[in-house]
């Protein structure tokens, strides 16, 4: 069991406890609004990710960090079946640039089935959606701003988001349930794999209540009421101060 209280203190979050949509739409939006994507760890700490649930709990609540998606929705479904919500783990595959899709077990994404089952996602990162979208609705869903839909192929499911008039995938997934277990090797590639991502340079970002802040490296990026600033920080001194002033990262 997880300390309630003091995860839902680390998201600022103090509505309805219920398991019920409101509840899950609540938390979903204050995870993302408190609780970074970051890959610190691994580029610079070299430290290994420890996914077991008091782990996370110690390094997110406690320490005030963010995390991978297997972090992320990792602890989430702690809190959630905690509350008292049901909760799945699925294998997503995620899109890449050249058209094509991950490995499975790339990404961990959540079902929670209450009514109706929704797809629920506080470790996906860029465009990630802010709150739960109908796992079973064909049409499109907005959610945070943005239009989203979930096309089912079969078996298979696709999210997309909309971006300037066009369609883009972000990545699919069935609908068979998985043990968390399940992850811990793709989980291990994200962290030493020299094709990985994650094992190039430092990533953060963060939705805010107008936009989104997002550091590469040392290029930080501030989204605001939809206009953009960029800038390209002089050195580790300063990547560090913006870790901790945007982030709320102190590794």
């Amino acid at each position: 069991m997880i300390d309630v209280d003091a995860y839902l203190r680390r998201i600022a979050y103090s509505g309805p406890t219920e398991p019920t949509l409101e509840t899950l739409r609540g938390l979903h939006v204050a995870h993302l609004l408190s609780v970074p994507f970051e890959n610190i760890d691994i580029p610079l700490l070299r430290r290994p990710l420890d996914i077991r649930p008091e782990a996370l709990f110690d390094k997110i609540v406690v320490r005030r960090r963010g995390g991978l998606c297997y972090e992320l929705n990792g602890l989430f479904s702690e809190l959630l079946r905690t509350l008292g919500f049901r909760v799945s783990y699925l294998s997503a595959a995620v899109a890449q640039a050249d058209g094509g899709w991950g490995p499975p077990f790339g990404h961990v994404t959540l079902r929670v089935d209450l009514d109706e089952p929704w797809l629920a996602d506080v470790g996906f990162g860029r465009d990630s959606f802010r709150e739960p979208l109908r796992l079973d609705a064909s049409e499109e869903q907005e959610a945070g701003g943005m239009r989203y839909r979930i096309c089912s192929d079969g078996q298979v499911r696709s999210l997309e988001v909309l971006v300037d008039r066009a369609w883009v995938p972000m990545y699919r997934f069935d609908l068979q349930p998985h043990d968390f277990a399940e992850f811990e090797p793709m989980c291990l590639v994200h962290q030493t794999s020299p094709e990985a991502p994650f094992t190039r340079v430092p990533v953060a970002g963060l939705a805010t209540r107008n936009g989104r802040i997002t550091l590469v490296d040392r290029r930080l990026k501030i989204v605001a009421d939809g206009r953009v600033q960029e800038f390209e920080l002089a050195d580790d001194r300063e990547r560090a101060r913006a870790l901790r002033d945007y982030f709320g990262i102190v590794a």
